[in-house]
């Protein structure tokens, strides 16, 4: 009442375990917690990673949480519940409407990331004047730092939020975080990661147009006032994610995927590989060993075998990168080469990274972030595809040579060499010979 939240027993602190939160409907008790639509997936995960009375606090967290935030005095109310989650009003026309404030939500992952750039194109082409804000990752922020088009970045630190339930530290962070959000008076909010949780935080930002996908997961869509629904003919990711533009008036826009590299951070991407040895001027081949599921990594034998032919037959100094965890990855190569390629593994920050693929001859890499910012920055590559479908993740519009194992169970998406069948038969499959000759046809294409 008021813009505050009504407790049936008059308490004025937020409820215990043991108290009902009275809502405009219907309350919610704690038996019945794990039972409830909107948190069922969520906790479900909970359960199974932390057990069932930690669910339940996380559960309660959240709704103490909300309740929290509610009962503070404002304008208007964060959550008009359940109506302004239940409550789709008819899809009309966002085309020629003018929007000041907007928020981007696309936390990870880096590949993601990438997809969703023509989008950050796209509105500010659309909204010359609007501040655009994106919340992201803090694991991904660098590859958006300083990038023109944002106004700010909005940092969710999924890792201390992700004690929430268990921690009451944790709680009165993410308490602050959602009031933050709140007080930048977003009027759009378009949610690109289509979970639960970031639909709830599309909701948290009291944006009173919220735009998802309507086959979001997690139930995530409830969240949103304007749900898209992406033509079946659409399947590549980047594609589904600019379905917003139909919605928002900027179809016209063509797709582009800027990451704004400027001339300061190529010079220093230029003195980073002369400084570990490559001459000025020199031609090389950055080699990306490093992906994030065990399925889509090549061996380290065969890596150094390709590195090798490329010295030899082509003179072409191999750049082995990656981030911190590929360190291991890329020496293991490093140590198997005849030759002395050159490692930048974990030495470099992500637009580092962007900088010094950007000046590649050609790209060799898996299904994996570097894959997509090559991509971006048009960039020859081969990619070396096992359990992933390149038509729906693979590089988006660019010169790039994909070797894939024509095999049944090709994709698969599994993430786990213990979950395959076949003993990894797809990356077998890929021979050194096939790589570095498709390596070969596309630097016979270069002056």
């Amino acid at each position: 009442e008021n813009g505050k939240w009504k407790m049936e027993n008059g308490a004025t602190s937020p409820p215990t375990c043991n108290e009902n939160v009275t809502y405009p409907s219907f309350s919610i008790r704690r038996d019945s917690l794990l039972r409830a639509p909107l948190l069922r997936a969520p906790l479900r995960v909970a359960a199974k990673r932390c057990g069932l009375v930690a669910a339940k606090r996380y559960g309660l967290s959240l709704l103490n949480t909300v309740a929290h935030l509610q009962r503070e005095r404002s304008p208007s109310p964060i959550f008009h519940f359940p109506f302004s989650i239940f409550h789709f009003p008819s899809h009309s026309s966002l085309t020629r409407r003018r929007f000041e404030r907007i928020l981007l939500i696309k936390p990870s992952s880096l590949g993601d990331i990438v997809h969703a750039l023509p989008v950050l194109h796209g509105l500010r082409r659309r909204f010359p004047q609007a501040r655009i804000d994106w919340l992201v990752a803090k694991s991904c922020a660098g590859l958006l730092a300083g990038h023109p088009d944002i106004a700010e970045l909005v940092i969710f630190d999924r890792r201390r939020f992700g004690r929430l339930g268990r921690s009451l530290e944790a709680g009165v962070e993410f308490h602050r975080f959602l009031r933050m959000l709140r007080r930048r008076g977003y009027d759009l909010a378009i949610d690109l990661q289509g979970l639960f949780r970031s639909g709830f935080l599309a909701l948290a930002s009291g944006a009173p147009v919220r735009i998802g996908f309507a086959d979001a997961r997690e139930l995530s869509w409830v969240f949103y006032t304007h749900r898209i629904s992406v033509p079946a003919d659409v399947v590549h990711a980047a594609e589904k994610n600019y379905a917003v533009a139909h919605l928002l008036g900027f179809s016209d826009v063509d797709m582009t995927f800027d990451l704004a590299l400027g001339e300061a951070e190529r010079c220093n991407g230029a003195r980073m590989l002369q400084a570990a040895g490559l001459a000025d001027g020199a031609r090389f081949a950055a080699v990306l060993p490093g992906a994030r599921w065990e399925t889509k990594r090549w061996f380290p034998e065969r890596f150094a075998e390709v590195v090798d032919e490329l010295a030899s037959e082509h003179h072409l100094t191999s750049v082995l990168m990656g981030g911190p965890d590929e360190r291991r990855a890329c020496e293991s190569i490093a140590g198997r080469c005849r030759c002395q390629p050159i490692n930048l593994a974990g030495r470099t920050g992500l637009r580092e990274l962007a900088a010094i693929l950007a000046q590649a001859a050609v790209v060799l890499c898996h299904d994996s972030a570097p894959m997509h910012l090559a991509a971006a920055l048009g960039v020859p590559m081969v990619c070396i595809l096992g359990p992933t479908n390149p038509a729906r993740t693979g590089p988006y519009r660019t010169d790039a040579t994909i070797l894939q194992a024509g095999l049944p169970c090709v994709p698969c998406y599994l993430r786990k060499l213990s979950h395959c069948r076949f003993n990894h038969e797809c990356m077998h499959t890929i021979s050194p010979t096939e790589v570095t000759g498709a390596i070969a046809s596309i630097l016979q294409k270069q002056p």
